[in-house]
């Protein structure tokens, strides 16, 4: 490491009044009476609701709120999914269970014979909706569901199909083409990840034992 790479950093010299701290507790009352008498936003649950409001009156837009989630279908009323387990592998809760099997359509090559989501469990970081190549899962609006047990709040395919034709005026799908999923074309990233398990798999092949060497005498 060089001389001139190293910061020396000093503590900045006080004055009286500031070692006192009474100019920064004056200046944090002067903020709480600021707010204290400024307009109130608080809303009467449940005669109020967020997303009856404006957004400046502090309403709820829809385009952006992380709440439960939803299976999108398609122009043909099918499921969007392409079982690629894009957003099961993002998921940080790991909250998400898919099980594929082959479609029976052409246009693509898996589809989810199950779809599992924990709502318990998410975190509703939205982080499944932004793996999604294909915009078949997303978080909708709604955030006052309940449930009296736990196997109510999980969701499966049927109740997340069911929340897009909830949601579906709410929060319109952008429905884009479901495009290289199909048997003979792929896309750049299903070969990429190919290569991925590739060569996995040539690092857990065994490697042959270090076998002792023979060194030939030289003939005298």
């Amino acid at each position: 490491m060089k001389k001139e790479d190293i910061v020396k950093i000093e503590y900045p010299k006080l004055s009286f009044w500031e070692k006192t701290y009474l100019l920064a507790i004056l200046k944090g009352l002067w903020l709480t009476l600021k707010h204290t008498y400024s307009r109130k936003r608080t809303m009467q649950y449940p005669k109020q609701r967020r997303e009856h409001l404006p957004l400046i009156q502090g309403g709820l837009r829809n385009s952006n709120y992380r709440g439960l989630h939803r299976l999108n279908k398609d122009d043909q009323g099918r499921v969007a999914c392409v079982a690629c387990s894009m957003c099961e592998t993002a998921c940080p809760a790991e909250c998400i269970t898919i099980v594929g099997g082959p479609a029976p359509w052409p246009d693509r090559e898996k589809y989810p014979v199950s779809f599992e989501i924990d709502e318990l469990r998410c975190i509703y970081c939205g982080m499944c909706e932004l793996a999604c190549p294909v915009d078949a899962i997303e978080l909708t609006p709604i955030y006052d569901h309940i449930g009296q047990t736990r196997a109510e709040l999980i969701f499966d395919k049927e109740k997340l199909l069911e929340m897009y034709d909830r949601t579906k005026d709410l929060k319109p799908r952008k429905n884009p083409p479901i495009v290289g999923y199909s048997c003979i074309h792929k896309t750049q990233a299903v070969q990429s990840w190919q290569k991925i398990q590739e060569q996995r798999d040539r690092q857990q092949e065994p490697k042959p034992k270090n076998q002792a060497i023979k060194y030939k005498e030289n003939p005298t």
